[in-house]
């Protein structure tokens, strides 16, 4: 699976309706019609999408939204649920934090206090997490195994694809995570929507 045929993937799931359990259960479905191998494939994609938008810049603009009680892993999750919007969104976001500004489902939220967001709501989506290692599983008969098969075949792809681009020597991204913008960056859109001290933050 390419990057192309992940995002595929990926934008059919953003444009598909029905709540978040239903349109889930529509990829894990599309993984199982497909080799277990496109599993992991899949889950290396997610990760390395994850990990290009772990930026401080995503960061700061997530905690904006979320009105200051970010955590490290309620900013990977945000980042699962950035990848769940689509390739276009996703891009705009990483290319410029305060695209975020244009989302519907964030505009969704503005003017409302956090306690009033529904679960569904809110900008994360660990459950993305989960969804090809629920697909390897049902396709190679590991349910009982707690994903150790999954997870170590998610390592050595990705062990593989590192020694393809880089050798024997393994690279590092250009300022590392969330390192790659400077702080302070300016969010005049999303500081308009999500101003501090209003909407429960």
């Amino acid at each position: 699976m390419n990057d192309d045929a992940f995002w595929a993937l990926i934008d059919e799931l953003s444009r598909r309706t029905g709540d978040r359990d239903e349109r889930l259960e529509w990829l894990r479905a599309a993984l199982t019609r497909r080799p277990e191998t496109e599993s992991v494939a899949f889950q290396v994609r997610l990760e390395k999408a994850c990990e290009r938008a772990d930026t401080r810049a995503v960061w700061t603009a997530a905690n904006r939204v979320e009105g200051g009680g970010c955590t490290d892993d309620g900013f990977h999750y945000f980042t699962l649920w950035l990848v769940g919007q689509g390739r276009k969104v996703y891009e705009s976001v990483v290319a410029d934090p305060d695209a975020l500004a244009d989302v519907p489902g964030i505009r969704a939220l503005v003017g409302r206090h956090r306690d009033e967001w529904h679960d569904h709501e809110w900008p994360e989506w660990e459950e993305l997490d989960y969804v090809a290692q629920d697909a390897y599983d049902e396709l190679t008969g590991q349910e009982d195994d707690e994903g150790d098969e999954f997870l170590d075949a998610v390592e050595e792809a990705e062990e593989a694809e590192e020694f393809e681009e880089f050798g024997e020597e393994e690279g590092e991204e250009d300022g590392g995570p969330r390192g790659s913008r400077p702080e302070g960056l300016a969010l005049p859109r999303l500081t308009a929507l999500f101003p501090l001290g209003a909407s429960g933050s």
